[in-house]
């Protein structure tokens, strides 16, 4: 049952690297935005994410975004996503290819 939940979330992974904010040509996953992925054992999926900036006008989107490619992942039976704004986010908690896409190294 593990190695399922870990190809589970590896295809969440995925998933996530494909979803952008339209203003940053960096995806949610490397920008940092992820703060916790859970899967339980009934497949039903619990994200935690933050934005760059708490009125960022591509909320919406990106978090709709984000929750249909997560379902459209076979095994996956419920999505939910919760914006957090502690801590809050800042560059640091970006990857280094995304430090090093928008010229911060």
């Amino acid at each position: 049952m593990e190695n399922s939940d870990i190809t589970t979330e590896e295809k969440i992974v995925k998933m996530l690297r494909t979803v952008y904010d339209p203003e940053i040509p960096v995806n949610v996953y490397d920008l940092g935005l992820i703060y916790n992925v859970e899967v339980d054992s009934g497949h039903n999926v619990k994200i935690e994410m933050t934005l760059t900036a708490p009125n960022c006008p591509a909320a919406d989107f990106i978090v709709e975004d984000i929750r249909m490619k997560i379902e459209s992942i076979e095994e996956v039976k419920s999505v939910d996503i919760q914006l957090v704004f502690e801590p809050e986010w800042d560059k640091e908690m970006m990857s280094e290819e995304a430090k090093l896409e928008l010229g911060f190294l």
